[in-house]
């Protein structure tokens, strides 16, 4: 199991600790996600470089904007207990005071973040579109980014905002290639042309 922890001592909800239990226990090799979709413990394969490329390019661009005390976290553990979920997004924007108010083990709230980036692999591109998408919306997360390298008409890029409920409403959405805007508080164009598309 990875170093990440999760804080579930203060939870009144029985199944909430049992799936966290669960999660703890989970046995992965080195470099897999291991998270909570839906209620169920899920083990991901570590991500492929091209993943990875299109993670920095835009972990790169969002730091030229972001203000000093908000920071881009990678591998992040963030949780949505009403809907059964822990998450290890690719990339988390949070404000500093939120990870670092926190006790060393403790999850953060998907609540907390500004923007939740995705990057699908092939294998869990299903969970990045549906239930994630659910619930980055359910904890309110402003903005969510889907790049989706396995869309079945080629790769696209979706930003997602207005959450409502478990609903987000889709702000934008194009292809490889299409430049993105990130509306405030970023105010960033990302260039998707250099991102790969095998």
């Amino acid at each position: 199991m990875s170093a990440l922890t999760v804080d579930h001592a203060s939870s009144n909800d029985p199944e909430w600790d049992e799936l966290v239990r669960i999660w703890e226990q989970t046995d992965a090799p080195e470099g897999c996600k291991v998270e909570i979709i839906e209620g169920i413990v899920t083990v991901s394969p570590a991500p492929s470089e091209h993943h990875n490329f299109i993670a920095v390019k835009i972990q790169r661009r969002l730091y030229s904007v972001l203000p000093e005390d908000w920071d881009i976290y990678q591998t992040l553990g963030t949780a949505v207990p009403p809907r059964r979920g822990y998450y290890i997004p690719d990339l988390a924007v949070v404000p500093d005071d939120v990870v670092l108010g926190r006790e060393p083990g403790d999850y953060v709230p998907a609540s907390a973040a500004e923007l939740i980036v995705e990057v699908t692999s092939k294998s869990n591109a299903s969970h990045d579109r549906i239930a994630k998408a659910a619930g980055y919306a359910t904890a309110g997360v402003p903005l969510y980014l889907l790049v989706d390298r396995w869309a079945p008409g080629g790769p696209t890029i979706t930003l997602f905002g207005e959450p409502t409920d478990d609903v987000y409403r889709v702000l934008w959405s194009g292809k490889f290639g299409d430049p993105v805007e990130l509306p405030a508080p970023f105010g960033l164009t990302l260039d998707t042309g250099i991102f790969p598309t095998d």
